[in-house]
Protein backbone atom coordinates (compact mmCIF):
# COMPACT_ATOMS: atom_id res chain seq x y z
CA UNK A 1 0.00 0.00 0.00
CA UNK A 2 1.50 3.32 -1.07
CA UNK A 3 1.89 6.40 1.10
CA UNK A 4 -0.80 8.13 -0.96
CA UNK A 5 -3.36 5.39 -0.40
CA UNK A 6 -2.47 5.19 3.31
CA UNK A 7 -3.05 8.93 3.68
CA UNK A 8 -6.36 8.76 1.84
CA UNK A 9 -7.44 5.80 4.00
CA UNK A 10 -6.46 7.72 7.16
CA UNK A 11 -8.41 10.81 6.09
CA UNK A 12 -11.38 8.64 5.12
CA UNK A 13 -11.36 6.96 8.53
CA UNK A 14 -11.31 10.33 10.31
CA UNK A 15 -14.13 11.57 8.09
CA UNK A 16 -16.16 8.48 9.02
CA UNK A 17 -15.73 9.33 12.71
CA UNK A 18 -16.76 12.95 12.17
CA UNK A 19 -19.78 11.81 10.15
CA UNK A 20 -20.82 9.43 12.92
CA UNK A 21 -20.41 12.27 15.41
CA UNK A 22 -22.67 14.45 13.28
CA UNK A 23 -25.28 11.70 13.22
CA UNK A 24 -25.19 11.34 17.00
CA UNK A 25 -25.24 15.13 17.38
CA UNK A 26 -28.33 15.36 15.18
CA UNK A 27 -30.16 12.84 17.33
CA UNK A 28 -29.15 14.50 20.59
CA UNK A 29 -29.95 18.02 19.41
CA UNK A 30 -33.33 16.94 18.06
CA UNK A 31 -34.22 15.20 21.33
CA UNK A 32 -33.14 18.17 23.45
CA UNK A 33 -35.03 20.55 21.17
CA UNK A 34 -38.23 18.49 21.34
CA UNK A 35 -38.05 18.35 25.14
CA UNK A 36 -37.30 22.08 25.20
CA UNK A 37 -40.31 22.79 23.01
CA UNK A 38 -42.47 20.80 25.41
CA UNK A 39 -41.37 23.19 28.18
CA UNK A 40 -41.65 26.20 25.85
CA UNK A 41 -37.86 26.70 25.55
CA UNK A 42 -36.78 25.43 22.13
CA UNK A 43 -33.17 25.64 21.00
CA UNK A 44 -32.75 28.61 18.68
CA UNK A 45 -31.42 27.57 15.26
CA UNK A 46 -31.66 23.85 15.93
CA UNK A 47 -33.22 23.19 12.52
CA UNK A 48 -30.29 24.89 10.78
CA UNK A 49 -27.72 23.05 12.87
CA UNK A 50 -29.39 19.68 12.25
CA UNK A 51 -29.47 20.45 8.54
CA UNK A 52 -25.76 21.26 8.55
CA UNK A 53 -24.97 18.10 10.50
CA UNK A 54 -27.06 15.99 8.09
CA UNK A 55 -25.16 17.43 5.15
CA UNK A 56 -21.85 16.75 6.88
CA UNK A 57 -22.85 13.19 7.84
CA UNK A 58 -23.72 12.29 4.25
CA UNK A 59 -20.62 13.94 2.76
CA UNK A 60 -18.28 12.42 5.33
CA UNK A 61 -19.70 8.92 4.80
CA UNK A 62 -19.21 8.82 1.01
CA UNK A 63 -15.57 7.61 0.88
CA UNK A 64 -16.08 4.90 3.50
CA UNK A 65 -19.31 3.70 1.90
CA UNK A 66 -17.55 3.41 -1.46
CA UNK A 67 -14.62 1.62 0.15
CA UNK A 68 -16.87 -1.11 1.61
CA UNK A 69 -19.03 -1.26 -1.54
CA UNK A 70 -22.05 -0.06 0.39
CA UNK A 71 -23.68 1.85 -2.45
CA UNK A 72 -26.74 0.41 -4.11
CA UNK A 73 -25.98 -1.41 -7.34
CA UNK A 74 -28.11 -3.33 -9.79
CA UNK A 75 -26.15 -6.39 -10.78
CA UNK A 76 -28.84 -8.78 -11.95
CA UNK A 77 -27.72 -8.67 -15.58
CA UNK A 78 -24.01 -8.11 -14.95
CA UNK A 79 -23.71 -11.32 -12.88
CA UNK A 80 -24.48 -13.31 -16.02
CA UNK A 81 -21.32 -12.09 -17.81
CA UNK A 82 -17.83 -13.54 -17.51
CA UNK A 83 -15.47 -12.32 -14.78
CA UNK A 84 -13.45 -10.30 -17.29
CA UNK A 85 -16.54 -8.59 -18.72
CA UNK A 86 -17.76 -7.82 -15.19
CA UNK A 87 -14.40 -6.27 -14.35
CA UNK A 88 -14.45 -4.12 -17.50
CA UNK A 89 -18.00 -2.93 -16.76
CA UNK A 90 -16.96 -2.17 -13.18
CA UNK A 91 -13.97 -0.13 -14.35
CA UNK A 92 -16.14 1.80 -16.82
CA UNK A 93 -18.75 2.66 -14.18
CA UNK A 94 -16.03 3.75 -11.78
CA UNK A 95 -14.50 6.00 -14.46
CA UNK A 96 -17.92 7.56 -15.02
CA UNK A 97 -18.31 8.01 -11.26
CA UNK A 98 -14.88 9.61 -11.09
CA UNK A 99 -15.75 12.06 -13.85
CA UNK A 100 -19.10 12.94 -12.32
CA UNK A 101 -17.78 13.51 -8.81
CA UNK A 102 -14.72 15.41 -10.01
CA UNK A 103 -17.10 17.75 -11.86
CA UNK A 104 -19.35 18.06 -8.80
CA UNK A 105 -16.31 18.77 -6.59
CA UNK A 106 -15.15 21.52 -8.94
CA UNK A 107 -18.64 23.09 -9.11
CA UNK A 108 -19.10 22.90 -5.32
CA UNK A 109 -15.80 24.69 -4.83
CA UNK A 110 -16.85 27.43 -7.25
CA UNK A 111 -20.24 27.67 -5.54
CA UNK A 112 -18.59 28.02 -2.12
CA UNK A 113 -16.34 30.75 -3.49
CA UNK A 114 -19.37 32.58 -4.91
CA UNK A 115 -21.22 32.27 -1.59
CA UNK A 116 -18.17 33.61 0.24
CA UNK A 117 -17.91 36.62 -2.06
CA UNK A 118 -21.63 37.37 -1.71
CA UNK A 119 -21.44 37.23 2.08
CA UNK A 120 -24.60 35.12 2.33
CA UNK A 121 -25.33 33.71 5.77
CA UNK A 122 -27.99 31.43 7.26
CA UNK A 123 -31.34 32.91 8.21
CA UNK A 124 -31.41 32.43 11.99
CA UNK A 125 -27.87 31.92 13.21
CA UNK A 126 -26.24 34.06 10.50
CA UNK A 127 -23.68 31.31 9.98
CA UNK A 128 -21.62 31.67 6.78
CA UNK A 129 -22.87 28.77 4.67
CA UNK A 130 -19.84 28.75 2.39
CA UNK A 131 -17.89 26.99 5.16
CA UNK A 132 -20.18 23.95 4.99
CA UNK A 133 -20.01 23.99 1.19
CA UNK A 134 -16.19 24.03 1.26
CA UNK A 135 -16.20 21.08 3.69
CA UNK A 136 -18.56 19.15 1.41
CA UNK A 137 -16.32 19.94 -1.57
CA UNK A 138 -13.33 18.60 0.38
CA UNK A 139 -15.27 15.43 1.23
CA UNK A 140 -16.13 15.00 -2.44
CA UNK A 141 -12.46 15.46 -3.35
CA UNK A 142 -11.48 12.68 -0.96
CA UNK A 143 -14.29 10.59 -2.44
CA UNK A 144 -12.90 11.07 -5.95
CA UNK A 145 -9.44 10.07 -4.74
CA UNK A 146 -10.92 6.92 -3.20
CA UNK A 147 -12.54 6.18 -6.57
CA UNK A 148 -9.16 6.60 -8.30
CA UNK A 149 -7.54 4.14 -5.89
CA UNK A 150 -10.42 1.75 -6.47
CA UNK A 151 -9.95 2.00 -10.25
CA UNK A 152 -6.26 1.16 -9.84
CA UNK A 153 -7.17 -1.90 -7.76
CA UNK A 154 -9.68 -3.03 -10.37
CA UNK A 155 -7.06 -2.72 -13.11
CA UNK A 156 -4.79 -5.00 -11.05
CA UNK A 157 -7.64 -7.50 -10.73
CA UNK A 158 -8.32 -7.29 -14.46
CA UNK A 159 -4.69 -8.19 -15.22
CA UNK A 160 -4.97 -11.24 -12.95
CA UNK A 161 -8.05 -12.57 -14.75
Amino acid sequence: MSVFSKNIAWISDKMKIVGAGCLVGMALLTCVDVVGRFFRHPIFGSVEIVGYMATMAVAMALPYTHKIDGHVGVEILVRLFSAKTQAIIDICTRFLSFGLFMFVTWRMTLYAHTMKKSGEVSMNLEFPEYVIIYVVAFCLLIFTLVIILDIAQHFKKLKEI
